[in-house]
């Protein structure tokens, strides 16, 4: 027989209100101290528009330092001098060199066979020996009618001397009048006859002798203007041998082996690879900035060259100005015609001013806006930038050094004045 469980059973107190609750009050404590403590958290995170993770922004810091403004630009290497001959007529070609021969100054390189231009200058040729044929005979005609004159002149004169002397044999036969009044007037008219005579021998020797210097200068004309004729035809016969215009090597063929060729076609180049330059390309809103002069600085894998821009092209094709920019020095051995390049041209520097990395919220907010970034939030203010380079932008105003700002990502802001940063 089992006994109960009386003697084991006994009054229990009532718990008090602290037992009761203490854990629960505990709890509500701590509750209401986190809440107190990520209140100004959450009112901050309440006030944000819209909220971005960081992983699709990049952020920068503006600090102090020196900017440096440059111009990005591509381009190519091209020889300094790449003339292209070119065909001085129409006619045969016959190619004396091949493409990537070496040649010199001076150098035959292709003979153009125009038999109709060699023919032009044998004919200019013959006429030419004429010219001075002619020119020799005038030579002499001119001296036999000068001679002629001068006898005609000096006869002239030796009739006045007889007429003169006759005359005076009269006059001193009428004085003691062994002889006629009319034999003595008869005697003083030959002496005027033989006088005038005289005086009109010499003018026609003068007008023979200028008359005849007048057709020497037209026969001696006549020579010069055919010996220009033949010159002429001289020098573009010369010119059917196309000779190298400096020492390299020749590069690109645009005609073959006794193709026809017509005036002023291209045959092929010639490059001095001695003097490399780089071609670059500029865009047109940049172009107003450049000046002859201005240092450049171009890459070829990890290697600089340093050079100065020496030509800026004053047209514009599809939108970018082409350029040349000159490397000092000789030219490197690694470099090869038509081989990429990429650099930047130096504007001007602008030392000890606020920066911040180049990024595209200038492009998003027009320059005029950053989104700065404080304790997880992107605030919108209004800023004022200045120069700008190739990998950084000065920041003139709105902005002081230290403060971090969103430079990439400012796309999906929407232009919201406030974003939550989620990690």
């Amino acid at each position: 027989m089992f006994r109960d469980t009386a003697t084991q059973d006994r009054v229990l107190e009532s718990p008090s209100f602290w037992v009761v609750w203490r854990k629960s009050l505990i709890s509500a404590l701590l509750l209401l101290v986190l809440f107190a403590l990520s209140l100004p958290t959450i009112m901050r995170w309440s006030s944000a528009d819209a909220a971005v993770a960081i992983d699709r922004l990049r952020i920068a810091e503006v600090r102090r330092g020196d900017l440096i403004r440059d111009v990005s630009v591509q381009g190519r290497v091209v020889a300094a001098k790449s003339p292209t001959l070119y065909a001085p007529s129409a006619g045969t070609v016959t190619l004396q060199v091949e493409a990537g021969q070496a040649v010199t100054e001076g150098q035959v390189l292709a003979r153009i066979d125009n038999p109709e231009l060699e023919s032009q200058l044998a004919q200019e040729l013959s006429g030419l020996q004429a010219a001075e044929t002619e020119v020799g005979r005038q030579r002499i005609d001119s001296r036999k009618r000068q001679l002629a004159s001068a006898r005609t002149v000096d006869e002239a004169r030796i009739t006045l001397r007889a007429a003169e002397r006759d005359a005076e044999r009269a006059k001193m036969a009428f004085e003691r009048g062994a002889y006629a009044e009319i034999e003595f007037k008869r005697a003083e008219d030959a002496v005027q006859t033989a006088s005038i005579r005289l005086s009109h021998a010499e003018a026609d020797a003068q007008l023979e002798s200028e008359g005849l210097a007048f057709e020497q200068y037209n026969r001696t004309l006549e020579l010069e203007r055919q010996q220009l004729a033949v010159t002429e035809l001289q020098r573009q016969v010369d010119l059917l041998n196309v000779k190298a215009p400096l020492s390299g090597q020749v590069g690109s063929m645009a005609v073959l082996q006794k193709d026809k060729v017509a005036p002023n076609q291209g045959l092929m180049t010639v490059v001095d690879l001695s003097r490399l330059e780089v071609e670059i390309s500029i865009p047109e809103t940049l172009a107003d900035d450049l000046q002859l002069g201005m240092r450049a600085e171009l890459k070829l894998g990890n290697a600089l060259y340093a050079g100065v821009l020496r030509q800026v092209s004053p047209e514009i094709i599809e939108g970018q100005v082409t350029g040349r920019v000159a490397l000092d020095g000789d030219a490197p051995a690694e470099l090869r015609q038509n081989q990429r390049l990429s650099g930047r041209i130096f504007i001007d520097e602008h030392p000890d001013v606020l920066l911040v990395e180049r990024g595209p919220f200038v492009d998003n907010e027009g320059g005029r806006y950053a989104y700065v970034v404080d304790d997880g939030i992107a605030e919108r203010r209004p800023i004022r930038i200045g120069a700008t380079s190739i990998s950084d932008i000065e920041i003139v105003e709105g902005l002081s050094e230290g403060q971090r700002i969103v430079i990439s990502g400012t796309d999906r802001f929407a232009a919201a004045e406030r974003i939550l940063i989620a990690e």
